[in-house]
């Protein structure tokens, strides 16, 4: 009988670090990415250290990072704990990665327990996690587990499902993972530009910039970032509105720039008012063979209705291939009822590649643990 144990890693600070620490992050990141990618077939996703690394160490929540080793020393499955430090905070993400060969041996099982217990010894009452999945479309029908949204849903026959499910887990939420090969269309992006122009009109202005964010902006783009807790589609996973102020995004912003990526901004001003009311990133790799990711995109909502959601996708996709040519593919992440956006990746290209379930479990303190966990 094979001996699981779980063992916390000390998150090396750089990629020349401590050795041991290294290897074993490399280990974590290896099997974190083998199990998703053993769901979703998307290589694309994968991480590489030297990007993750820096991610796991956001000012004020860096990331505790675990493995479960069998009793040959092998790493066999990776998980991760985030929340804030400030005790206060009732919220945390959780993540469980059993590579693909020690499934169904009860690891994945450990190390929820673990990481679960751990967030009821910090007194976290608000837990969630992401599961991948390979579902392409809004699935429907038997067989599908409809997201409460009304968009979306995933297969119930993945493992992930019937792990969470079993656990006392609640379905939230799916995002779609989109794909646009580059270079796109020329003549569509120029028509959607101008048409989002059109609409946009003399009040409101694009600027784009590369790193760290010029201070003209600083205030304004924590305004947004702080939104993004507030504005974006949660279902009804509301979360704890999530305060940034300049000095964090400054922070945030040193960490990220240790990775072989370039943040990419385009923002969009409200001229009457000389403020940002929008804005996307993309982190564009430094390897012209990797692929784009588009992360946070938000319009605030008393802005909306201008398709300023569509002009910051454009400006986006012009400058990437403008400014960083050769790179195979931008990939972004949408909540399903999200359609405003959904309608404009699909105008201009974006190929629906898989999804990701969104999962929630509330907890009271003073409960005992739900049987199996």
């Amino acid at each position: 009988m094979t001996a699981y144990t779980v063992h916390e890693l000390t998150v090396p600070a750089t990629m020349d670090d401590d050795p041991v620490a290294v290897q074993a992050f490399r280990d974590w990141l290896r099997v974190s990415d083998a199990a998703e990618v053993a769901v979703h077939g998307l290589t694309e996703l994968s991480w590489r250290p030297e990007e993750y690394l820096p991610l796991c160490h956001e000012p004020g929540a860096p990331s505790r990072l675990f493995v479960v080793r069998d009793d040959a020393g092998t790493v066999v499955a990776s998980g991760s704990y985030d929340t804030k430090q400030d005790p206060s905070t009732p919220n945390c993400w959780l993540a469980v990665g059993v590579a693909p060969e020690h499934q169904r041996r009860g690891v994945g099982t450990l190390l929820a327990d673990h990481l679960e217990a751990l967030a009821r010894a910090e007194g976290r009452t608000q837990w969630k996690t992401y599961a991948v999945s390979r579902q392409v479309g809004p699935g429907v029908g038997p067989g599908y587990l409809p997201a409460p949204t009304g968009a979306g849903a995933v297969p119930e026959d993945e493992a992930g499902v019937r792990f969470l499910t079993g656990r006392g887990w609640r379905f939230g939420q799916v995002n779609r993972i989109s794909r646009l090969a580059l270079p796109a269309d020329p003549s569509v992006v120029r028509e959607l530009h101008d048409r989002a122009m059109a609409a946009a009109g003399p009040d409101h202005r694009v600027h784009t910039w590369t790193g760290r964010t010029p201070e003209r902006w600083l205030d304004d783009l924590a305004v947004l970032q702080t939104r993004m807790s507030t504005d974006a589609p949660d279902g009804d996973m509301e979360e704890p509105e999530d305060v940034w102020t300049a000095d964090r995004l400054r922070a945030h912003e040193d960490e990220l720039a240790r990775a072989p990526r370039t943040m990419l901004t385009v923002a969009v001003e409200h001229v009457p008012t000389a403020a940002l009311v929008g804005f996307t990133q993309l982190a564009v790799p430094h390897d012209d063979g990797r692929a784009v990711m588009q992360w946070d995109t938000l319009v605030l909502r008393e802005h909306r209705g201008h398709r300023l959601g569509w002009l910051l996708k454009v400006v986006g996709i012009e400058t990437v291939e403008r400014d960083f040519p050769g790179r195979p593919s931008i990939v972004t992440f949408n909540a399903e009822e999200n359609r405003p956006m959904l309608d404009v990746n699909e105008a201009v290209g974006f190929v629906g590649v898989g999804s990701e379930g969104i999962w929630e479990r509330r907890v009271s303190l003073g409960a005992a643990p739900a049987a199996g966990s």
